[in-house]
């Protein structure tokens, strides 16, 4: 279950209703991976303030103040409520330095996305690194 002390509430209404149709399988583990990015930007040095919001209806948490990430989204597998997933720009080379940087932690899908399963423990401390990556991707790619 998620940290409610350090998750922030919802400020969307729309990104709410979005979770809360979550099949229960997949729900926590979602919110989990909501609480990993608040936590990884809050901790990650240039990133400022998370805006939450739907893209093509998935939760989608990006870096409007200081530019310096590329938009992260999460959603459950559609056809398998057992199986969720975190989204990257796909024309970036995020998932590529994930997949070198952590070959065995984590399912690929090409040059998007990492599954999960609901019945899996999350890998906290390899997810929050590539998370960190994400959210610093731009002010990275200009230094």
């Amino acid at each position: 279950m998620p940290d409610t002390e350090t998750t922030p509430t919802f400020d969307n209404a729309d990104v709410a209703a979005t979770f809360d149709g979550y099949p229960r399988p997949s729900q926590d583990k979602l919110l989990d991976l909501r609480r990993l990015i608040f936590d990884t930007a809050a901790e990650t040095a240039g990133v400022g303030h998370i805006e939450e919001t739907l893209k093509w209806g998935q939760p989608s948490y990006l870096t409007p103040q200081t530019r310096s990430g590329s938009t992260i989204r999460i959603d459950a597998i559609k056809d398998d409520p057992q199986r969720f997933a975190i989204y990257f720009h796909c024309q970036t080379d995020l998932v590529a330095t994930f997949r070198r940087l952590y070959p065995d932690s984590f399912a690929f899908e090409g040059n998007r996305a990492m599954h999960f399963s609901a019945s899996d423990a999350l890998p906290e401390d390899e997810l929050k690194h590539c998370i960190a990556l994400a959210l610093t991707y731009h002010s990275r790619k200009k230094a």
